[in-house]
């Protein structure tokens, strides 16, 4: 009988453990921002990948910040830049974008495979993330996004261009 009772107790706080473990569920809340205009650009990167060693050139900009990576895989260099940026700063740079336009821009195919080089944009709105390939093959909608690009570049340093 002593050792039904032991059973019985270790069955009973196992129970006990187990119930107080999933009670204490401390699920964070997420935060959620909300944007006034579900067209506003909230986020852009624009990458440069490829080429024979193996080049890169990432440029992440929101709306406090800018960020900045280059480098090449063949011989191993890679530095990196950040900087905070203002709302004039932001504003300026997504002023050459039409939110309402980037559905019309097409993509074309990678040039990796033949040792070229990759330009990646994408845009993130509210609803919405956008993410072109090589587009600037499309003559059309591209002025937008070359804007874009010459922009960014002018808050770059030097060496990052």
């Amino acid at each position: 009988m002593p050792t039904t009772k032991n059973i019985h107790l270790k069955i009973l706080f196992s129970i006990f453990l187990l119930s107080a473990f999933f009670s204490c569920d401390t699920k964070k809340q997420k935060q959620t921002v909300h944007h006034q205009n579900p067209n506003e650009i909230t986020f852009i990167s624009v990458s440069h990948i490829g080429g024979t060693l193996g080049e890169y050139r990432i440029i992440k900009a929101k709306q406090d910040s800018i960020f900045v990576e280059v480098g090449a895989t063949a011989n191993h260099s890679h530095k990196e830049w950040a900087s905070a940026i203002d709302a004039n700063t932001w504003k300026q740079l997504v002023s050459h974008l039409n939110s309402k336009e980037l559905d019309q821009i097409k993509s074309s195919p990678s040039q990796q495979s033949v040792d070229g080089i990759d330009e990646t944009f994408q845009i993130r709105t509210p609803q919405k993330s956008h993410i072109y390939v090589n587009s600037f093959a499309d003559t059309t909608h591209y002025k937008q996004l070359q804007q874009l690009k010459e922009h960014l570049d002018l808050l770059l340093p030097k060496e990052y261009k």
